[in-house]
């Protein structure tokens, strides 16, 4: 038999366990099946803010509104007669006052040597799940409070809650352990109620573009659509291993074929890569394909949609945010954002013209002033080292919003070649990425639809070593062989979408459940 697990060594959790132990003899259920409010601490507060409702005589004798809350008991403190406490629920915390007289605990029979008052003092601890029915009223002070004619023990809780001056203050505990973080932080919790408002107005947005939402498999045969290292798993039922989806766009690409116009999805994708700030290796990706877009078309589309969420969250198109060196900065996502190719960007912000350098040149420069391995400089084609010294050099710098246009075809072999005959000699393709503050947002391309040009550039890409190529998916080739019509898409990574949104300074507040290494 294995040893008891760490929290039921904790003094605190046997001395509860003895007191649910004596809640049993008294013939009460300490865990019972339901419980009906009629209120949420937020609209008691709000409903009676503005009325007359009487005060404690008042609401003893029974004429002002009963109401039933539920909620966890975060305060307590016996005063004489009277005991006042604060029931804290998902909308914020109200004031209860308990009675010696009037007060009863449901389940405690009459005839019991423990009176309810001390029932309460001696049984119910700070986190217990407690039901209050009683009457409104406002103390002297102004504060509205229940006075509580029945309370009704609804969850006996056998850890204590944490400590209420100093709170959670180590984030790894408030990661692994999110619930204690949700109790005991009130700005934890609204960011992730304002992340679950964030993916309803994006929801939203898409309906009034009448894009239809789909759902395509989290498990694939083959892996693609973004260079990232797969999770590996196997099925049992075929003998065959599976990979665990880095990208939505090739299933989203195939439904295109398939006849559906404007399609979005958001679902989590999952990358065999390290964590930081902005990364983590299961996250929430939104991908959207719209048939005869281009990436101009696209550009529009992502700055209204940005523009619609702020409006929609926070009632304007400014955001305040906190930068790495705990600046304040206004934000503004008002459409049009400002659009630059990735080598003018490069040439505005870091006063280096990629034109006039050899590959040489720029793969000293890249040794000397970056910390990129130099295994991975010396592979890069022309391409590449454009792109690593844009990254390296200039992404830092755009903190308001930009697209930036024109990529290097070497970053991706799902674009099609730019339009213009001198970018398209180039070997430039019509893609664009959104940064802000500095990170990257969006992703998009004009997409590529030529079958033959497609499969030279996914066989060149599966020739790679690094462990983020994907492999060649002949099955895409033969969907886009049967027709694929002029298409725009893109994909927003929507944890750093809803960072910006909140002023969340890493990407593991944003996440119910961040990926955390587990306690020994």
């Amino acid at each position: 038999m294995s040893d008891s697990p760490s929290y039921q060594k904790v003094e605190e959790y046997q001395n509860r366990l003895k007191k649910l132990e004596e809640i049993k003899k008294l013939s009460i259920n300490p865990y019972p099946y339901s419980y009906a409010p009629t209120h949420s601490a937020d609209e008691i507060k709000s409903l009676f803010a503005s009325q007359d409702i009487g005060h404690s005589d008042d609401a003893a004798s029974g004429s002002t509104e009963l109401v039933r809350v539920a909620g966890r008991l975060v305060l307590f403190r016996a005063m004489g007669k009277n005991a006042f406490g604060h029931l804290q629920d998902e909308t914020g915390r109200v004031q209860i006052m308990f009675n010696r007289d009037l007060t009863k605990v449901e389940g405690l029979l009459e005839k019991e040597e423990i009176k309810p008052i001390k029932f309460i003092e001696k049984k119910i601890d700070l986190g217990d799940i407690i039901g209050i029915e009683g009457n409104i009223f406002r103390t002297q002070k102004g504060e509205i409070t229940i006075f509580a004619k029945k309370v009704v023990l609804l969850s006996k809780s056998l850890l204590p809650l944490p400590d209420k001056h100093s709170g959670l203050a180590d984030k790894g505990v408030r990661y692994r352990k999110r619930w204690l973080d949700l109790i005991a932080n009130s700005e934890s919790k609204d960011k992730l109620v304002l992340r679950s408002k964030i993916l309803q107005e994006i929801r939203r947005f898409f309906e009034k573009e009448k894009f239809l939402e789909v759902e395509t498999p989290i498990l694939q045969n083959v892996y693609g659509g973004a260079e990232a290292e797969p999770f590996k798993t196997h099925l049992n039922a075929l003998h065959q291993d599976m990979y665990l989806r880095i990208s939505l766009e090739i299933p989203l690409k195939k439904l295109i074929v398939g006849g559906l116009q404007k399609i979005f999805e958001i679902g989590k994708v999952f990358r065999n890569e390290g964590l930081d700030r902005t990364h983590n290796p299961e996250f929430t990706l939104l991908e959207a394909y719209a048939a005869y877009f281009d990436y101009n078309s696209v550009m529009e589309f992502v700055e209204n949609l940005f523009e619609s969420v702020a409006m929609a969250i926070h009632g304007k198109t400014e955001l305040k945010v906190i930068n790495d060196k705990g600046e304040e900065l206004t934000i503004d996502v008002k459409a049009p954002w400002k659009r630059m190719t990735m080598k003018e960007a490069t040439l505005h912000y870091s006063k280096i013209d990629v034109n006039k350098l050899s590959d040489d040149e720029m793969k000293k420069l890249l040794k000397d002033k970056s910390k990129l391995e130099e295994k991975e400089i010396n592979a890069a084609t022309r391409g590449k080292l454009i792109a690593l010294v844009f990254e390296e050099f200039a992404e830092k710098h755009l903190i308001q919003p930009h697209h930036i246009t024109d990529h290097p075809i070497e970053t991706t072999p799902l674009c099609k070649p730019h339009r213009d005959p001198k970018a398209n000699k180039e070997h430039i393709v019509e893609r664009f990425e959104s940064f802000i503050l500095g990170g990257e947002m969006c992703n998009a391309y004009s997409e590529l639809n030529d079958p033959i040009l497609q499969r030279e550039l996914l066989v060149e890409q599966s020739k790679k070593t690094e462990k983020t190529a994907h492999p060649l998916d002949e099955e895409f080739v033969e969907a886009i062989c049967q027709g694929m019509p002029p298409t725009g898409g893109f994909g927003i990574g929507v944890d750093r979408m809803v960072m910006l949104m909140t002023n969340a300074n890493s990407i593991r507040d944003v996440i119910y459940f961040p990926l955390m290494k587990p306690e020994d």
